[in-house]
């Protein structure tokens, strides 16, 4: 039901934006992402894609697609040492952002989407909530780069697995409308 819910979520953000869009771009990013309060996951790293679609002059949503694999950790029980193997995380989901446009933006962001956790053991699916700020800038028209920080929080049954994620990214507006 919520990977319905999530691939409805991000149809309607692709439909709607683009009857309306005044721009709509595609890029990839990459980074790296930290585990918060999780003592089996260790830091690993993140990639991706975004496709930005500017509704108006304001608002952007971004339809987004990520893998993380973090990191193997070393874990102590009961005076028996072992290591669990860091867990690969695909996630994806939409973003909305508050932007303002020209050469440097800086914004605040949130989104929604689903974040599927695999290691030996674990196959799991969570609701994944994000919200981060974002720095941008823009060197020559249709172009832009991005540095962000991110916390992303996977939720589902009382039970959660967060992350701070940095990334820095660059878009390209494949097409503009007047």
């Amino acid at each position: 039901m919520r990977k319905t819910l999530g691939y409805a979520l991000v149809a309607v953000a692709l439909c709607a934006g683009t009857a309306r869009a005044a721009s709509v771009g595609l890029g990839p990013f990459g980074g790296m992402s930290i585990p918060i309060v999780q003592d089996d996951q260790g830091n690993g790293s993140v990639f991706g894609l975004r496709a930005p679609v500017q509704l108006v002059p304001l608002l952007r949503v971004e339809p987004f697609w990520s893998t993380s694999t973090l990191g193997d950790k070393t874990v102590d029980v009961g005076g028996t040492s072992f290591t669990r193997t860091g867990s690969d995380v695909t996630t994806f989901g939409v973003n909305a952002m508050l932007s303002l446009g020209g050469p440097v933006t800086f914004y605040p962001f949130v989104g929604i989407g689903t974040a599927k956790f695999e290691r030996a053991g674990q196959d799991e699916s969570f609701t994944s909530y994000h919200m981060g700020l974002g720095l941008g800038l823009s060197p020559i028209p249709k172009l832009s780069v991005d540095l962000r920080a991110e916390l992303q929080a996977a939720e589902k049954d009382g039970a959660s697995r967060k992350m701070g994620n940095i990334t820095l990214g660059a878009s390209y507006a494949i097409f503009s409308l007047p």
